[in-house]
């Protein structure tokens, strides 16, 4: 299990997820202001942090990057701005993921276990292997077989696949996405699109299916979908 710290103001927030958190085996730090959140990072090993954006004393994206650089944590945002703007900026300072407030508590546990499993990956041996009940990828292999049907990718639209599946359940932003694919966070975003199509045309053949590939309009994509790692 992990040790979370959740920064935020509200202390009902905090007398929430607390208790819940704390019933699944985690273990949990509070702070309610910026000067807090940095004193525990700075005295306290984590696995995680839940970060308000909207903090008393200081901008909570102002505290991602000491945050993600001194304690190494996983860093889930979860905040009341709900603009694009917002949203991207926090992404590419640092955040692995971001939740909307209000949020359900069951998407916040979906959220927390996705941050969980992850850590887990990157503590062990590069993981190339993945497998859900409807796809299994072999990065090494560059194999796809989705349903018992191999899938025929292209490079580009592999290393976009890739970073989509070691992240899935999480946004991938796209800027991530472009750099994946094309080495730059400066290309047209209408080929950004036009990839993604031609993936969900691959992936998504069945219309009574559920999509595969989320937009998150105006910050990237999400794979709809929990790739379990395998030996």
């Amino acid at each position: 299990m992990m040790r979370i710290l959740i920064v935020d103001d509200e202390q009902s927030i905090i007398d929430t997820l607390r208790p819940v958190l704390e019933s699944i085996g985690h273990e949990v730090l509070a702070a309610n202001d910026g000067v807090q959140a940095l004193a525990a990072i700075g005295s306290a090993v984590l696995d995680l942090v839940l970060l308000d954006l909207g903090l008393p004393d200081t901008d909570g994206c102002d505290l991602i990057h000491p945050i993600k650089q001194t304690a190494g944590a996983g860093l889930i945002v979860i905040s009341a701005r709900h603009l694009e703007k917002d949203k991207v900026r926090a992404l590419d300072e640092g955040a692995d993921d971001y939740v909307d407030k209000p949020f359900s508590l069951d998407e916040l546990l979906a959220r927390i276990r996705v941050a969980e499993r992850r850590r887990m990956e990157m503590s062990g041996p590069s993981v190339t292997r993945y497998v859900s009940d409807l796809l299994t990828l072999d990065i090494g292999r560059r194999e796809i077989v989705l349903m018992g049907e191999p899938i025929r990718l292209s490079p580009k639209e592999f290393a976009l696949f890739e970073i989509l599946a070691r992240n899935s359940g999480q946004v991938v932003t796209q800027r991530q996405l472009m750099i994946a694919g094309w080495s730059s966070p400066v290309i047209e975003g209408q080929y950004l699109r036009s990839y993604i199509a031609l993936l969900r045309d691959k992936l998504e053949a069945d219309p009574a299916d559920p999509e595969l590939i989320l937009t998150e309009p105006g910050v990237g994509y999400r794979l709809n979908l929990v790739l379990r790692p395998i030996a």
